[in-house]
């Protein structure tokens, strides 16, 4: 293992949880392998552990990017990741406002709809 993976995984953990890590590694492959450590050495062990913006800014942003860009599936995971960043609720709908103004008002709707109900079902969970 390199530095920048050791980094990686524990950024991956305190950014995304424990039980998601851990069942992404349950489920990693030797065809995706590759890929797990692109990702954890890249995004989490370079980009998420760079301390020049707060973590917070960093889920806004990747909130933002996300909706932007369409990819719809991997909200509901850093929705749930604002627990741990410190994102708020607010936070993230002025994300996608900004993604409504810049991007398209579809992708922003289509992103609040999906962080409602992730933020509900957080609420529900934490009962």
């Amino acid at each position: 293992m390199t530095d920048r993976h050791t980094t990686g995984m524990t950024t991956r953990r305190a950014v995304l949880g424990d039980a998601h890590v851990d069942r992404a590694e349950a489920a990693k492959t030797a065809f995706d392998a590759p890929f797990q450590t692109l990702i954890t050495e890249s995004a989490w062990g370079t980009l998420w552990a760079d301390d020049t913006i707060t973590r917070r800014e960093r889920s806004m942003l990747t909130l933002a990017i996300l909706a932007a860009t369409g990819s719809f599936d991997e909200i509901p995971m850093h929705v749930r990741a604002t627990a741990r960043t410190g994102a708020s609720a607010d936070d993230i709908l002025q994300a996608f406002l900004h993604v409504a103004i810049y991007a398209g008002v579809p992708k922003a709707n289509h992103a609040i709809k999906l962080a409602k109900q992730t933020l509900a079902e957080m609420e529900e969970e934490a009962r």
